[in-house]
C-alpha cells in the first residue's frame, strides 16, 4: 500500500520566508529588504559545489566573487512596473555567503546560470599548508 506524503502548510504561508530571512534583514542597516539566496553544497570530482536558486534573472543581474576564503553570490531581482492585482515574487537585493572548504583553489573557480539555477564550482587541488612545528623554550 503507498503511503502518502503531506506537506505542512501553514495558515500565514509567508511567514516561514521570513524567519528565513531574518539575519539578512537586520545585517546591512540602510538596505531596505536584502534576502538570503537559497543554496545547497556538495563535494563532486575534487570540486566544492554550491548551487544557488535564482530563477528570472539574468547572468548580468548576478555577481559572484570570492576573499579571504569566502564565496559570495549576490543578485538583484528588479520589479516590472505593471499593474499588479497580487505578487508573491520577491524583488531587491539578495546575497549569501560561504565559507569555502580547506583546499579550495580560489583560481580555480567555474561559474554556470541555466535554468534559474547558478552553480559555482571551486577546485580543492590546492596545497593546504603543512603543519608547523614551534619549538618551546624553557624560561631563563
Amino acid at each position: 500500500m503507498a503511503t502518502l506524503a503531506r506537506r505542512q502548510r501553514f495558515t500565514f504561508p509567508e511567514i516561514p520566508d521570513w524567519f528565513e530571512n531574518l539575519p539578512a534583514r537586520f545585517a546591512m542597516p540602510g538596505m531596505g529588504d536584502l534576502y538570503t539566496v537559497r543554496i545547497e553544497d556538495f563535494t563532486e570530482d575534487d570540486r566544492y559545489v554550491v548551487r544557488a536558486e535564482l530563477p528570472g534573472m539574468t547572468p548580468e543581474n548576478i555577481d559572484v566573487f570570492i576573499s579571504e576564503g569566502v564565496l559570495t553570490v549576490q543578485a538583484e531581482r528588479t520589479e516590472k512596473d505593471v499593474a499588479k492585482n497580487h505578487s508573491e515574487i520577491r524583488y531587491g537585493a539578495m546575497s549569501r555567503s560561504v565559507t569555502l572548504p580547506p583546499g579550495a583553489d580560489e583560481d580555480d573557480v567555474k561559474a554556470d546560470y541555466t535554468d534559474g539555477m547558478l552553480t559555482v564550482s571551486v577546485g580543492l587541488g590546492a596545497e593546504k599548508a603543512e603543519a608547523k612545528h614551534v619549538e618551546i623554550k624553557h624560561g631563563t
